[in-house]
């Protein structure tokens, strides 16, 4: 066989693997949201579930994920720059560089089954908070860390290194440097990664089904206390959020349009999925357009 045929026969396969995983891909999403779509109304999102009567909606399942989503990044990214900062530019190689990446590695391949016992062990029994929407945020900062330090290490060590040495040419202290020179040309590779985590933590269900819990309390959005039982900003309260709640009317549910909801919430799960992956490849995209003046 010459070259040529085998370059041919090469080509072929790979195109027919990426056709494969693409033709799976639009089969998954087309079928939740053929099936889901038609229940989505305003009506939908904006009504308060129920555990016994038939026309309940979404509206505290939805808010609890969006703010749970929120709480976990602005725990979450803060310590995983700084992770892969440390990582790209101060620890030196050695058997204790070699040590925290083997436990990067560790923490990052774990199940979320057991980040949730875990978080269920710490977050919710030895601190005696119970079910609270920051013992979730803390279990979901752990089993998202690893990824925004390997994310953040890798976009630090991908901006050119002229940079760097040209920063410190000049003088400049290395982590002036790093705060000036570094960082801002990683930035839309972070802000990507930070994106794409962002759709994993809104989907995440296992570890919020031992920590945030099953049930939400009757919510009052006129509340804007957040140490009141009934604020919506409450962080020591139980919040089931759509990836819970999903699995629970499928599961446990007794209202008698079960497969009705639990399609139309698998569809508005999915689509803020897909918005959060493309708005990363979007956004990302812009913003190192702008930095580095592309087109």
């Amino acid at each position: 066989m010459n070259s040529k045929r085998a370059d041919k026969i090469a080509t072929g396969v790979f195109i027919g693997i990426a056709t494969v995983i693409i033709a799976l891909l639009v089969a998954l999403f087309s079928y939740i949201l053929v099936k889901g779509l038609p229940y989505v109304t305003w009506d939908f999102l904006t009504t308060p579930s129920s555990a016994v009567r038939a026309g309940g909606g979404i509206r505290d399942q939805l808010f609890n994920s969006f703010y749970i989503l929120i709480i976990t990044m602005i725990i979450t990214v803060p310590l995983g720059v700084g992770g892969g900062i440390y990582m790209a530019e101060y620890a030196k190689p050695g058997k204790i560089t070699n040590t925290i990446r083997s436990c990067i590695e560790v923490l990052a391949s774990l199940p979320s089954i057991v980040i949730g016992m875990f978080g269920l062990l710490v977050f919710v029994n030895t601190t005696g908070w119970g079910y609270t929407i920051i013992g979730g945020a803390l279990a979901l900062t752990v089993f998202n860390l690893p990824v925004l330090v390997r994310v953040s290490e890798d976009a630090i060590k991908g901006v050119p290194r002229e940079l760097k040495e040209a920063s410190l040419a000049l003088g400049i202290t290395n982590w002036h440097t790093v705060k000036t020179v570094l960082i801002p040309g990683a930035f839309p590779s972070i802000l990507t990664g930070a994106i794409l985590a962002s759709g994993r933590v809104f989907g995440e269900a296992a570890a919020l089904l031992f920590t945030a819990g099953l049930s939400t309390p009757r919510l009052n959005y006129l509340d804007w206390n957040p140490v009141s039982p009934t604020s919506p900003l409450n962080l020591f309260r139980p919040a089931e959020t759509l990836a819970v709640h999903i699995w629970s009317v499928n599961t446990q549910g007794l209202i008698p349009d079960v497969d009705e909801k639990a399609a139309g919430a698998s569809a508005v799960l999915i689509l803020c999925v897909l918005i959060f992956n493309l708005g990363a490849r979007f956004i990302g995209s812009y913003i190192h357009n702008k930095m580095t003046a592309t087109k």
